[in-house]
Parts: structure tokens; sequence; C-alpha cells
């Protein structure tokens, strides 16, 4: 393939794949990153109700020199690592670039992306970084390096694909050189800590089954351990306490996701008889 480098003013030979439902409020400025990088956009959905295929379809009408083909795929929503995979499979151009529906790239990774794509670079790592209030916390969670860039031929050899279990989803190569980024990926995944314990309660239950479903077994020692070891891990390993308020809570909702992760485990261990059957629902 060709080495020569694109023009700035025009799109890379990229696609980027998103899978959405009901993501109105962080969709748009994903999308807007997105604008005079992409040549494809390809949008998994699985049945919004709120406007955001009205963000996605306004990119249709994109200045000509910008307008990205946009493949919209509706489907149920078959899980995180599936949902992802048939994002990515509808990719066609020589490079993919996976992105949630809540994490707009900044102007350096957009550089960092187009110069990967002139390289022909066969796979990249970015860094996520979360955005809480308009700020961004340097030090919770971080540094987050994921996978997201992958040149799209090695997705047809199957040796790029979506891996991992739900909800802890994550693109993996096979024996191909992965490099490293410039930039951020902002992650807009919570306006409040409250709303981050809700999501949490959602994340930890699937990552729950997930786990037991895959053979791993709920125990009293972990349910104690794991909640103080994440808090340990977020506030003094990581050194969220340097973000202020938000890294104490940052490590109290870690501490907690553990806890619930924990606690279904162990209730899933055992069963009892007025449980209903999670493949035909309650009696």
């Amino acid at each position: 393939m060709s080495d020569a480098r694109s023009n700035p003013d025009q799109p890379a030979d990229l696609s980027v794949a998103i899978v959405c439902r009901n993501n109105a409020d962080t969709i748009g400025r994903v999308l807007e990153s997105c604008r005079g990088l992409v040549a494809q956009l390809v949008v998994v959905d699985s049945g919004s109700t709120d406007a955001t295929m009205d963000l996605v379809n306004a990119c249709r009408g994109w200045p000509a020199a910008v307008r990205p083909e946009v493949v919209l795929l509706e489907t149920e929503w078959r899980g995180h690592v599936a949902t992802k995979q048939l994002a990515l499979r509808a990719c066609t151009r020589r490079h993919a670039l996976a992105l949630d529906s809540d994490e707009p790239m900044t102007p350096e990774l957009v550089r960092s992306v187009r110069d990967a794509c002139d390289r022909n670079a066969e796979a990249a790592r970015v860094n996520r970084i979360v955005e809480y209030r308009g700020r961004l916390l340097e030090h919770c969670w971080q540094p987050e390096w994921r996978l997201r860039l992958v040149r799209t031929d090695l997705v047809a050899d199957g040796r790029a694909e979506w891996g991992g279990l739900d909800p802890h989803d994550k693109l993996e190569v096979r024996d191909e050189r992965v490099e490293d980024l410039d930039g951020n990926l902002i992650h807009e995944s919570f306006p409040t800590f409250e709303r981050h314990l809700a999501n949490q309660l959602k994340l930890q239950a699937v990552a729950a089954r997930s786990n037991h479903g895959a053979g791993k077994r709920g125990s009293a020692f972990r349910l104690v351990t794991s909640p103080a070891g994440a808090f340990f891990k977020q506030v003094v390993m990581k050194g969220a306490w340097r973000d202020g308020r938000a890294g104490w809570l940052a490590g109290g909702t870690a501490a907690a996701g553990a806890l619930m992760k924990h606690m279904i485990l162990l209730e899933l261990d055992e069963p009892g008889p007025a449980d209903p059957d999670p493949k035909t629902g309650p009696k």
C-alpha cells in the first residue's frame, strides 16, 4: 500500500466504528471530533429513542470535502463484545478506529491518528482520560491505554478482534506491532458521581454474570478485600487524591463497584428456589 501522506484538508483512509443507544448527550462531541479526519462513519445503534440518530444523520450534511460515508446498522443489543465486533467488521477503509459514544478525541490525538494512518501503522493504543465537570482528572484511572486503531486487513484475517468479558471489552491483535499515540480520548462517562454509582451497579451486574459464566466463583475473602484494594489502588497507587474531591470519590466508586460485583458473584453461586430463570423470566 502507498505510504503517501494524506491531504490534511481531506479525510484519511479511515473508518470510525461507534456503538450507541440513547447517547444524544455525548455523541455529538464525538462526531464533531471526527470531522475532517474520517472517510467512513460506521454506527451500530441498538434502539435509540432520543436525538442520537438525528446527530448521526446530520453528518451526511457536512461539507463535501469532509463528508463521510455514513453506514448505519440497527440491531438488538448483543453485549459489549459482540456489538463492537459487528461494528468493527463493517469498516471497509484501510484503518478502523473504535470509539465509544462518549469518547471525543483531542486535537492532538486527531493529528496522531492521521499520522498513524499515513504511515500504515498496524495497530495503535490511545490513552483515555476522564472529564468530570469540565476538568480532566489527571490521576484517577491513569494511565488507561486502550488498543483502538487497527488495519482492517487484520480484522478480515481474524488477527484483530474484540475480546474480553462483558462489559470489560478489549480490542486485541495477534503478533502485530502496537504503538502508542500522542493525545487523549476524553471519557465523558458520567456527569456526577451519583450517576456513576448507578452505572456501576448495572455494569458490575453484567461483569459478575460474565465472570460466573466463565467459571469464576465468589468468595467471602474477595468480598472483604477487593473493595479496600480498589480504593487503595485509585487513591494511593494512582495518586487520585491529587485530583481533589473527585479523586476521593473515584476511589469510593471503585470500591463500591468491587463490592457490588463480589456480592452478586456470591449470590449467583447459590440461587434460591424463588429466583427467576434468567432465560424465561419470573414465573
